[in-house]
Parts: structure tokens; sequence; C-alpha cells
């Protein structure tokens, strides 16, 4: 049974968080066309989401594609039914679905099983040599965007796909319109993955059709509200109405996203007309966007947390007692203080209410002590050789004054950090000189511990494919936690996982939860979803 983000919402409605929403009646005979300003639309060059697993690519794939359990954007990310009509629990290994009749593709095919069980397949998602309880070193370089040959998946995608259905034994065909997943092993969360970004349904005929990976990935056929007309890398994304559409003709003719790197140039281009939304809007400019009557600003508190990410294999981080002090010197209601305005807050971990009984109550982020935090800097020898803190020019909302303010913060418990301005993330991974710190944020995609800690910490996790961190008994614990039925059981280990992580052998701290906010014309109505995602579905969009 899957539960629902209410009490997640709950929690940040006071804060600035989503509304339940009204749906929106489609006058328009004549569909308009709508610009969007983005910071970015694809940091893999690509539309692929087993690729593209970034908050930047979260925001277009569900106006491309449906998975078969869609999630509620408009109001609550309830899970919902979307390519599947209904689905039943067989039991802890298996779980039947039926699919709607008549969906249309973006090439005019109808969806049936056969497309499920090849979105699912080792020619779209696995590769070759697909082992299902295989937990063998996956990742294997990060967005080398270009570099694939012909068909051949990137090491990413077998990663990302194993990482999200990491014993899947097989996908099955019951007739045209039911499908049957059957797990190796025991997984209470099947449902939940079915739900999230990794797992949508793709045609098997546009797939096999393209000529070569590369285009299929920036090419890609789904069943979404829209399909991709143009997409031109680092500039610029075209999508058109897919009139076809199962839930109902879409109210907008064509979607443009720019890519605006600079909020300046993103506000202007709103001011002049330029642009009718503008994304990735930090908290001080709202108030300048909100005092022009022709605009407004929406927004609030997501499944998000952003996060100070530690390569343990520094000499100066091999020590956990510097880690710690890293997270002890950190005042986080500070930051969100000062740089947020008090639009966001800082979180029990790396963890959210809508976990529901797997939520570990009384957990908190390290208190912040400096006094403590220079205790260990002296009791771990440390000398003050440089600290090296790899940093992107603000891809995440206010990330460079982030940086800064942790760096002098880390300074006042003794700590020498340095800044590195990078220009992607190629280079924020790269292991020809030594990583120390990085940024990086985490999202729950569906409500289990699973989709989070052990999906981006656990051994098939990017911090332990990369190379950053590793602790054994965490392992082992998410090993046991992903065919663990008894629940009780799977909330001690995920407890256990937490002291681990955020205490003992620091993976990494959370910073605060992550807020995002759009710029609009007042005069469209449209409201935005607790998510990066953005909705224009019909019944979420009229002028």
């Amino acid at each position: 049974m899957i539960l629902t983000r209410r009490n997640l919402l709950k929690s940040g409605a006071a804060m600035g968080g989503a509304l339940a929403l009204p749906r929106f009646a489609i006058g328009q005979t004549k569909r308009p066309s709508i610009t969007i300003a983005v910071q970015q639309v694809s940091n893999s060059a690509s539309l692929e989401p087993l690729r593209e697993q970034s908050n930047v690519g979260t925001r277009i794939f569900a106006t491309i594609y449906d998975r078969l359990i869609n999630q509620d954007l408009p109001r609550s990310l309830d899970t919902v039914p979307g390519l599947a009509e209904s689905w039943e629990r067989i039991d802890h290994r298996t779980v039947e679905l039926n699919l709607r009749q008549g969906v249309k593709f973006h090439n005019g095919d109808e969806l049936t099983a056969d497309d499920v069980v090849f979105s699912f397949g080792a020619e779209r998602m696995f590769g070759g040599g697909y082992v299902a309880d295989s937990n063998a070193t996956l990742f294997t370089n990060v967005l080398v965007r270009d570099n694939v040959k012909g068909k051949e998946l990137p090491a990413e995608v077998v990663a990302v796909a194993k990482r999200n259905w990491p014993s899947i034994e097989r996908v099955e065909s019951v007739s045209k319109y039911k499908v049957r997943f059957v797990n190796k092993t025991p997984d209470v969360t099947m449902e939940g993955r079915m739900a999230r970004m990794g797992s949508e349904i793709v045609s098997q005929r546009g797939f096999s059709e393209a000529e070569s990976w590369l285009e299929w990935s920036r090419k890609p056929v789904g069943t979404g509200p829209y399909m991709v007309e143009e997409f031109i890398p680092d500039q610029k994304l075209v999508l058109r109405a897919h009139d076809e559409y199962w839930g109902g003709r879409p109210p907008v003719e064509t979607i443009t996203m720019l890519v605006v790197p600079e909020v300046a140039s993103r506000v202007n281009g709103l001011y002049s007309g330029e642009f009718d939304f503008i994304c990735d809007m930090p908290p001080d400019q709202i108030d300048g966007i909100e005092s022009h009557a022709a605009f407004e600003v929406q927004g609030g508190l997501i499944p998000n947390h952003r996060l100070t990410v530690f390569d343990k294999h520094h000499p100066q981080l091999v020590d956990p007692r510097i880690r710690q002090a890293m997270t002890h010197a950190i005042d986080r209601q500070l930051i969100v203080d000062s740089i947020w305005s008090g639009r966001t807050r800082v979180p029990a971990g790396l963890q959210w209410e809508f976990y529901g009984p797997m939520f570990i109550e009384g957990w908190t982020v390290p208190e912040y002590d400096v006094e403590k935090a220079r205790q260990l800097v002296k009791d771990a020898g440390y000398k003050g050789d440089p600290i090296p803190y790899r940093l992107l020019n603000n891809y995440y909302t206010n990330q460079v004054a982030t940086g800064q303010i942790l760096v002098e913060m880390w300074r006042q418990a003794g700590l020498n950090v340095e800044i590195q301005m990078k220009e992607n993330w190629q280079q924020i991974f790269d292991q020809s000189t030594q990583r120390g710190v990085r940024d990086w944020s985490n999202s729950a995609p569906f409500n289990d511990p699973i989709s989070s800690i052990v999906n981006q910490h656990g051994p098939n996790g990017q911090q332990q494919q990369a190379g950053e961190w590793s602790n054994e008994e965490m392992n082992k614990l998410s090993g046991m936690m992903e065919v663990e039925t008894d629940m009780a059981k799977r909330k001690a280990q995920f407890k256990r996982m937490l002291e681990i992580c955020e205490r003992e052998d620091p993976a990494y701290t959370v910073l605060h939860q992550n807020a995002t906010f759009t710029g609009k014309r007042k005069d469209i109505q449209w409201k935005a979803a607790p998510s990066f995602a953005m909705d224009f579905r019909q019944g979420n969009f009229a002028i």
C-alpha cells in the first residue's frame, strides 16, 4: 500500500507550500503557446529519465511521459492511476497491473503490454548480462554526454536502472492489456518504484526505429501530453501538444523552454514579455516580482533536501571526526533565515514526513555547536591543510551564497576549506585531482527510505558508485532493508543507517529542505506542483 504525502504538505503549507488547486475550464478555441526560461533543460543533453536523474529533468518529464502509476501533480503528489487503471499485489514478490485501453504514443501506436515489457527490459534499461541479485559496481562514468556508440546503453542508464530496480526478475505480458512484475526477492516498495522517475513507459517501435541511442534520447516517444518537436542541448526544448493524449486535450499548443542561466536575465525577460514563466527564482527576487501587478510567484517546499557531500578518501577527510566537525559547524537556521528568507526549513535529517510509519520521530540534523566542532578538529590532529569544495555557479538556487557562508562557518571551527568553482557535473566528479566536498540534493521519489538514503548512498547509489564513500555496515543494512517485509525491522534498519551516515561516519550532512519558486504572468491561471515538475495538463492552465 502506497502512503500519501499529505503530512509533508501540511508541514509545508505554513511556509509557502503548494495549496490545493482548482480545476480550470479550458475555454480557448485557439490554444496559446508559452515560453519558459529555465536555468538548464538537461545536464546530460538527453531526455531519457534513466540518464537525466536531475532536478531540471524532473521539471520536464511529466510532460513527455507517463508511468504505470503517476503522481497527482496539481495537488498532493499522491499516487494515482497512470497508464495502469488498477493494480493488485499478488504476494511480496509479485504485482499485476491492468493497462488503460486506447492509450496512444506520440507516434500514433497504441500502448500494449509489449511496450511495458520492453520499457523494463534489457534493450532499453539493463543492457546485456543483467543479473537480478548482483551488487557489482555499475557506475563507471558521470555524464559523458555524447560518448555513446550506436544502441549501446550509457553506463549511467544501466546504473540508474539497477539502482531503481535492484532485484527485478522479469516483467511479463499476461495479455494485451495486463502485465505482471515479478521480483527475485520480497519487496514491499514495488508500487513505489513504478511511480518514480526512471520508470517511464516508452514506445518499443519508437526506440527500435531510432538510428542510435543518442538520437532516441533527444526525441523519445512517450505517451505524455506533449511530444518533443525540437531539442538543442544547452539551448532550448520545444514541446508540442499531443492531441490524442488519454488524459484530455492539452491546453497549450507549444511549450518552449529556453536556457537562460542568469537570474537577472530571466527576471528581465519576464518583465519585457519575452517569457511567460521563469523558473528557479531565489527568494530575494520574490518581492520585486510581485511588486508588479502583472506578475506573481508560485511555489514552496518540495520533497528534496540540499546536502553537503564528503569524499572520505581525501587525506583531510579520512578521519570521521573532521567530517563530524563540519556537520556541527553549520548554523542551518541562519542559512534558512538569511538567504532563504524563512521560506524553507531545517528538516529531520534525510527523511520526509510522508514516510508515515517509517519516519524516525525525534531525529535531528547534528546540532550547531562550534566549540564541539573545534574540539573534534583538535582531537583529529588537523594541521590546517586545505580541503577542496567543488561548487557549481548556482545550479542550485542560492548555491554560491550558501557555499560562501559554509566556508566561513567551517573557518570558525578551524577548518581551511577552499572553494573551487566548476563548470559542470563532469568536473565536479572528476578524479584526476583529489576531491573533498561538494554540493548535492536528494529527493524521495516515493514514500519509503529505500527511495532516498539507499538509492543515493547505498552500494548502488551514486555516491558510492562514484567512489566517494563506503561503509560496510551501511551496505549490509541496505541489502537487508530491500528484502525485509516486517515494517518494524525495516524502521530499525533505517534508523541505524541515519546514525551511520549522519553521525558516526558522515557521508553527507543535510543543510535544509529545498523549495522551488516560479515567476509567471498573473493572467495565466496555473498552479505550481509541490515538486520540481511543471504540470501543463488539462485542468491546470487557462488564460
